[in-house]
């Protein structure tokens, strides 16, 4: 089911079921910021914020650097077969990305 939404003042997009991959970094520390994205009950503040109303953490995966890698993480996303961008600008407000989530389609269990 097509999930229509409004990210904060970005805007109102549609977000088809599937799977997505968002890229970011955790500035104030890892633990406190992937601890916080796995709470229900919290103050609407980012982006990624609001989809995870209506949306499951399947995997995380991280690196620890002091280099910033998450925007050349998600241009080799965006360039995975079927990788689209439902939501313009969603997590990339402070880049040059097109968004810092990207849409794979409905992926089949088991075949990531």
């Amino acid at each position: 089911m097509l999930i229509r939404l409004t990210v904060g003042k970005l805007g109102t997009f549609e977000f088809p079921p599937g799977v997505y991959v968002y890229t970011g970094s955790a500035r104030g520390g890892l633990e406190p910021r992937l601890a916080r994205h796995q709470r229900q009950r919290k103050k609407m503040h980012w982006h990624i914020d609001y989809l995870l109303r209506h949306a499951r953490i399947a995997r995380i995966a991280t690196r620890r650097t002091r280099r910033r890698l998450e925007c050349s993480w998600n241009a080799r996303t965006l360039r995975l077969a079927g990788a689209r961008v439902v939501a313009p600008r969603f997590g990339s407000s402070d880049c040059d990305c097109p968004t810092h989530l990207v849409y794979l389609g409905e992926r089949q269990h088991g075949h990531h």
